[in-house]
């Protein structure tokens, strides 16, 4: 577990901190959720909650596990309360499933879909990684090796 400060929000689920007495932030995933593609609807509304929550504030971050991609799979709190649980309650994000398992977030997101809040608002609304199986990545390879969003 550490502290940090987030820099930068990519994206709905995913987000950089640079921990207390470090000079370079880490690129972490949120654990438990997964966010809309910042190409799909509701993405860009997603990293706006996230930014809000916790742009530039100090964090409390917990890493178990790494993703493929190098990414920290991070539990995060801000102001005591778990980021995640919030994404989900807001309707920002699906509760992550697993096989039969519909998640940690399970009773947030009843809770965001009975309101229609965010993405639930959309009784169509399209799991991402159901959305990158059709798309693909929202971002495409640049020559110097940097990447930017698809046109």
């Amino acid at each position: 577990m550490f502290w940090g400060q987030v820099t930068h929000v990519s994206d709905g689920d995913t987000l950089w901190v640079l921990p207390s007495g470090e000079q370079l932030p880490r690129k972490l995933r949120l654990q438990g959720l997964d966010a809309p593609e910042i190409c799909q609807a509701g993405g860009t509304a997603a990293r706006e909650a996230l930014v809000q929550l916790v742009g530039n504030k100090d964090v409390q971050v917990s890493v178990k596990y790494h993703d493929s991609y190098g990414r920290g799979l991070a539990r995060v709190r801000v102001n005591s309360q778990d980021v995640g649980s919030l994404m989900v309650q807001s309707g920002h994000a699906w509760s992550s499933r697993w096989h039969r398992s519909l998640g940690p977030y399970s009773k947030e997101e009843a809770q965001a879909r009975a309101a229609q809040k965010g993405i639930f608002a959309n009784l169509s609304a399209e799991l991402p990684r159901d959305f990158r199986q059709r798309n693909g990545s929202c971002y495409q390879p640049q020559p110097n090796g940097s990447y930017s969003l698809k046109p």
